[in-house]
């Protein structure tokens, strides 16, 4: 016969007290993971934000200079072209023709020439 004594009380205690320490722990440990997880997710899309960013810009001031290149080259052009045809404004309208048709062009094949490859680019810069 085993004698029963009011002091199980204590031991039961300790018992639920021993189990709850490692599944608190757990909690606390699985919260601080998702904290964290929020935390990488938020800094990768920071640095992803940026990068496009930060490409664009280059790009879009590299296209400034190009544009300012060309349309300089385009006005000493229209002039020479004026010039060999006599009257100086024949030239601008030789340009304008140009232009003209370039922009056709371009208009017909947007898709395969400026669309596809800004989309897949862009696309490459943010899966990187």
């Amino acid at each position: 016969m085993i004698p029963v004594s009011g002091n199980n009380k204590p031991k039961q205690k300790m018992m639920k007290e021993s189990i709850a320490t490692p599944i608190e722990e757990l909690f606390e440990k699985a919260g601080e993971y998702g904290k964290t997880s929020i935390e990488l997710l938020k800094l990768k899309a920071i640095d992803k934000s940026a990068s496009v960013i930060t490409s664009l810009a280059v790009k879009s001031v590299l296209l400034i200079v190009v544009a300012m290149f060309i349309l300089s080259i385009s006005i000493g052009l229209a002039i020479w072209t004026g010039e060999m045809l006599g009257r100086s404004y024949y030239g601008f309208f030789v340009m304008a023709g140009f232009y003209a048709l370039v922009t056709i062009v371009l208009y017909l094949f947007r898709d395969q020439w400026i669309k596809k490859p800004v989309n897949e680019s862009l696309i490459k810069k943010i899966l990187q």
